[in-house]
């Protein structure tokens, strides 16, 4: 019976002991399981701050593209209500043909310089008059509002400017208004 007690206590201690293991590899598991959810997850976020911050840098990008364009064409309003002016001030001159009094004479002189300044501060600011004058008419540049027949120019040719189209460096401010040859 001694010999039955000890196999029972030495049973149990193993039952123990197994027991202790099984808790031990349950556990072992489960922290194995826990640690394996959290790297996925740590994997997960890491990809997602990833994306986040390649989507902020190309943001950056694209915003930084969009200020540099509305700088580069930021005076195009204020160039385009100008060009009425200057519109104005090539008719006025026009009249230097007629005979003119001294006094109005002098006016258009005035005319002239003011013509000739406000051409030159706009050419330093990148506005430039197209000079489509005898070419090939282009309507992506100009704008055909009469049509005329001249047997000496060949057919889509510009036969006059009607109104002067100008560029804002690689931009059309304003079309040309053209008469084009049948």
């Amino acid at each position: 019976m001694k010999e039955e007690k000890e196999v029972e206590v030495l049973d149990s201690k193993e039952d123990e002991k197994e027991s202790k293991h099984k808790k031990k590899n349950r556990k072992d598991n489960l922290l194995n399981e826990k640690i394996e959810l959290l790297e996925n997850k740590v994997s997960e976020l890491d990809d997602k701050n990833k994306r986040l911050q390649a989507e902020f840098i190309n943001y950056q990008n694209r915003k930084e593209i969009e200020i540099q364009k509305i700088c580069e064409y930021d005076g195009e309003s204020v160039l385009k209500e100008i060009l009425p002016t200057i519109d104005n001030f090539e008719r006025a001159i026009k009249l230097d043909d007629r005979d003119l009094s001294d006094e109005v004479s002098q006016f258009l002189s005035g005319f002239k310089m003011i013509y000739t300044s406000l051409l030159s501060t706009l050419e330093k600011l990148g506005v430039k008059e197209m000079n489509i004058d005898g070419k090939e008419f282009d309507p992506s540049i100009s704008q055909a509002v009469l049509v005329e027949e001249d047997a000496s120019k060949p057919a889509g040719v510009v036969l006059e400017v009607l109104q002067k189209g100008y560029m804002y460096k690689d931009k059309i401010l304003r079309q040309a208004m053209v008469k084009v040859n049948k």
